[in-house]
This record gives C-alpha cells, structure tokens and sequence, in this order.
C-alpha cells in the first residue's frame, strides 16, 4: 500500500511574499480594465492585497509599454497576479 500523500493548502499571501523575496517580475491583471495590465516587482504588500510596484510599466493589449515607476496599486483593482518570464 503506497504512503499518503498529505496535501497541503498554499496561501496565496505566501504566493506574493515568495515574489517579493525572489524580486521576480509578475503581470497584474486589473479588475475592470481588461486591456490594461500591469508588469513589474512587488517590493510592498499589506493584508488587503494593496501591492507597492517598482520599475512598473503599464501594458497595453500586450504592445504598447509605458514606464510609469515605483507606484501603489490599490487591492480592489486586483484580478490576478502572475510571474513573468524575464529574457
């Protein structure tokens, strides 16, 4: 009989804390702007999801790129957050 295999529930704070520590570029997809998005490393978070963003950059339908800096991105605009390859 094989051993059990015990699962174990990720926070999804963990998620965003392992990116802060990892200083990994993430793309943040906004609540009721689906063609905007937002790229760039969390150094910030509290626990309402409000995200501090540096070197962020404001990405349009995936073509247009505007630098936009360090900024603060308030929780409720959050649809999801994810890591970005880095070439």
């Amino acid at each position: 009989m094989p051993p059990k295999v015990q699962k174990v529930m990720v926070q999804p704070i963990n998620l965003i804390f392992r990116c802060l520590q990892s200083r990994t570029r993430v793309q943040i997809w906004l609540y009721e702007n689906v063609s905007t998005r937002i790229e760039g490393f969390i150094i910030g978070f509290d626990e309402y999801m409000n995200l501090v963003i540096d070197e962020a950059e404001e990405v349009k339908k995936l073509v247009d790129r505007k630098k936009i800096g360090r900024i603060l991105l308030k929780g409720d605009n959050i649809t999801l957050i994810q890591m970005v390859n880095q070439n």
